[in-house]
């Protein structure tokens, strides 16, 4: 891959790779150096011809996250799926407020809720492509997408916001 296309990809995709990882690890220096592990292996092993390099790059970017989680199983443990912080970053990042309260609704699902909302809500992929990045079936994510939302739904309104 040369360089101009590269720095195209990085100017593309660098942002919401980075916020996908971020979601997944819940620690700054982390999704930054996962995201630029991301890009390196793009760098080094990505061919021209590839059909769909924005999911490839979130296959990578997932499968480098679990990696190093499972090399550091011992010595760092995943957020806990209830974990929220005031001073998220992403919530810098999201300025709408159904956004952010969508955000937050978010991350009171369970982990796999929670990563395929991520994908389907802030980085746009269809159902088709979360399967693939995920590795489960259209029709796991399919009903995985219709519950999440149902929980989600049901937060929302707890919190008094109002669902038209």
């Amino acid at each position: 891959m040369e360089k101009q296309q590269l720095d195209a990809l990085y100017r593309a995709y660098s942002k919401e790779i980075y916020c996908y990882l971020y979601s997944l690890c819940h620690n700054r220096s982390q999704a930054e150096d996962l995201m630029q592990e991301t890009f390196l292996k793009a760098l080094l092993s990505l061919s021209d011809s590839h059909t769909n390099v924005r999911a490839w790059l979130y296959l990578v970017a997932r499968n480098l996250f679990f990696s190093q989680y499972k090399r550091n199983q011992r010595q760092t443990d995943l957020p806990d799926d209830d974990w929220v912080s005031e001073e998220n970053m992403l919530e810098g990042l999201i300025d709408e407020e159904q956004k952010q309260m969508l955000y937050k609704g978010i991350q009171h699902l369970n982990r796999r809720q929670r990563e395929v909302l991520t994908l389907y809500y802030f980085s746009g992929l269809s159902q088709k492509k979360i399967s693939h990045i995920l590795n489960l079936s259209p029709d796991n994510v399919r009903v995985l997408v219709s519950r999440a939302r149902k929980e989600l739904r049901h937060y929302m309104e707890v919190h008094g916001y109002e669902l038209s």
